[in-house]
């Protein structure tokens, strides 16, 4: 056991400013003596002890003192602090008197703190120069509201930098009015070309609770300003090979920060010709060609202008533009072509890559590959429009086509005529008669009345309206049609529907008599043969399948293909007949 007075308090109490502190004060009186009194107090900026309490066993007396309003003191004599503030960091002390055995002491350091926000760090807005001769500002770094102030530090890429070598680091350490700190901390150093991909970034260092504690900022890299080293100018699209009227757009790269002053010039033989002014003024690198022809082949070269440190680079390349031209089509032979006739078409065309030929025809359907087309036997029907299409396989989409119209001439042709033609006397009519012929030809009628010609292509068309006479149904019509190579006629038959009725009904009374005949005569047979009149048998078999030659023999005959209803007929009573026989 002690043989003296002890006091037994916390080196160091740590709260949060705004929390609640508590400071414990434990004593040993030696014979289990009881205290005389308790005092505590705290040490001032002064260091002289300003009493907070006094306590006896008659009771608890509490000083007029700033923290009478947030003080407490609890059944075992501890020290509470309420709302505790950033001027509570102090030392704060307990007193214990205990008559005979004396007077003790102890003390606590409060500690009060508060973490500090996470830093915010900014860039350089304006950008760096590589060629900046003064050590230029890179970023800016504050943490606010700690308590006490941390400490900031700097890393690029992840490794921490030190004030050396040119690298400055200014730190400011502000103390607000609510007693907090806000801190803040600017980074200087030079920077290189490699230093555009670089990443910095600062760290707030702060203690708690006998621990060492870190706070990171975000990563931020910096806007370098550097010269190009380098250009690129490329045919945009490259995948495929240029043709005649595509758009091509010349793409000018340099790899300096900022895009350096792009201009573009062709190659005009020995002379290099400005085409600035077809570049993008919205993208000095880019120059557009639109519907590229023959004309647009040649070397173009684009130059670049560093404003920085007045440096230039230039980059050349060749623009091949395929093309086809000079499609012609030739004719064997070249004369007046005629019916019946063969010719040959041929299709030439030039082109610095290889070509193919196609032949259609004027509906577009393919007729041969290969750049010449062989038409026999030549008609006005198949004489037409025919198309030559040149290919480039190794140029997708590069093709031109040449029509070229094959004429046959002939004498004219009749291809149809209203022949024969049923009409009534006195009737009007239109009498029709087209042909085709090349040269156009002239239609003329060997009877009067009103004509009316119609035209399309080859084709001739003539109407003639006439009143149907007596003379005209006798000797009918003659269409003539001629040109300067021939003639060609054709005849009209009008038939008189009149007559053509009276013959029908004529032919048909002849078939109803016929009828009726064969039907009687079916009868008396029958009826003979019931009477017993015709003996049945072989004999009277052969007499009726053989009969002699009488004078009173009766012979029907029905001329007419039409009637397969009426000789159905016929046939059904000779069958019976002979039916009537075998009986």
């Amino acid at each position: 056991a002690a043989s003296k007075l002890e006091i037994s308090m916390p080196a160091v109490v740590e709260v949060e400013i705004g929390g609640n502190a508590r400071i414990e004060c434990n004593f040993y009186i030696p014979e289990n003596a009881s205290f005389t009194y308790i005092d505590w107090f705290y040490v001032d900026r002064s260091n002289k002890q300003v009493r907070l309490y006094h306590v006896t066993d008659s009771g608890v007396l509490q000083d007029d003192t700033d923290y009478k309003q947030r003080l407490s003191l609890g059944e075992d004599k501890a020290l509470s602090i309420s709302a505790v503030t950033p001027q509570d960091a102090r030392t704060f002390v307990c007193q214990v008197g205990a008559g005979s055995h004396g007077v003790g002491e102890n003390s606590t350091e409060l500690r009060v703190y508060k973490v500090p926000s996470t830093p915010t760090i900014e860039s350089n807005t304006g950008g760096v120069s590589v060629h900046n001769p003064e050590i230029p500002e890179i970023a800016k770094c504050v943490s606010k509201n700690s308590f006490p102030p941390p400490n900031i530090t700097w890393h690029k890429n992840g490794e921490r930098l030190h004030a050396q070598n040119k690298v400055t680091i200014q730190a400011t350490v502000t103390r607000e009015s609510s007693g907090l700190y806000t801190v803040s901390s600017t980074l200087y150093a030079p920077v290189t070309r490699e230093d555009r991909h670089s990443r910095y970034h600062c760290t707030v260092h702060y203690w708690l609770q006998g621990q060492r504690r870190a706070l990171e900022s975000q990563r931020v890299t910096v806007n370098i300003f550097y010269p190009s080293q380098h250009l690129k100018l490329q045919v945009v699209p490259s995948s495929a090979p240029v043709k005649e009227g595509d758009n091509v757009t010349l793409v000018c790269e340099a790899d300096g920060n900022p895009q350096p002053v792009f201009s573009f010039f062709k190659k005009n033989l020995n002379e290099w010709q400005d085409v600035s002014w077809l570049a993008d003024p919205l993208s000095g690198g880019v120059l557009n060609l639109h519907a590229v022809n023959k004309s647009s082949n040649g070397t173009y070269k684009c130059q670049s202008l560093d404003l920085d440190d007045l440096s230039q680079i230039e980059e050349a390349v060749d623009l091949v533009v395929n093309y086809i031209e000079g499609v012609q089509v030739t004719m064997e032979p070249s004369s007046t072509l005629h019916e019946g006739d063969n010719v040959t078409l041929s299709c030439d065309a030039y082109s610095p890559v290889d070509l193919q030929y196609q032949w259609r025809d004027a509906q577009g359907t393919k007729l041969v590959e290969g750049s010449q087309l062989l038409l026999k036997n030549l008609t006005f029907e198949n004489a037409n429009t025919f198309s030559c299409k040149v290919m480039a396989p190794s140029v997708p989409g590069l093709e031109q086509s040449k029509k070229v119209s094959v004429a046959v001439q002939g004498k004219p042709r009749i291809v149809a005529i209203s022949s024969p033609l049923y009409v009534r006397q006195d009737e009007v009519v239109t009498l029709t008669c087209k042909a085709i012929a090349v040269p156009r030809p002239t239609v003329q009628w060997s009877v009067n009345g009103t004509a009316h010609e119609y035209v399309e292509n080859q084709h001739i068309a003539s109407n003639l309206t006439v009143r149907v006479s007596h003379e005209l149904l006798r000797a009918g019509a003659m269409c003539r049609v001629s040109n300067d190579l021939g003639v060609s006629e054709k005849h009209i038959l009008l038939v008189d529907q009149k007559s053509t009725t009276e013959s029908q009904g004529v032919i048909i009374v002849a078939i109803i008599v016929a009828i009726l005949v064969v039907a009687v005569l079916g009868a008396v047979i029958y009826f003979l043969h019931k009477k017993g009149k015709i003996p049945c048998g072989r004999a009277g078999k052969q007499d009726i399948t053989k009969p002699e030659a009488r004078k009173d023999k009766i012979v029907v005959e029905v001329k007419s293909d039409k009637l397969s209803e009426e000789a159905g007929l016929l046939q059904g009573a000779n069958g019976e007949k002979r039916a009537a026989a075998e009986q």
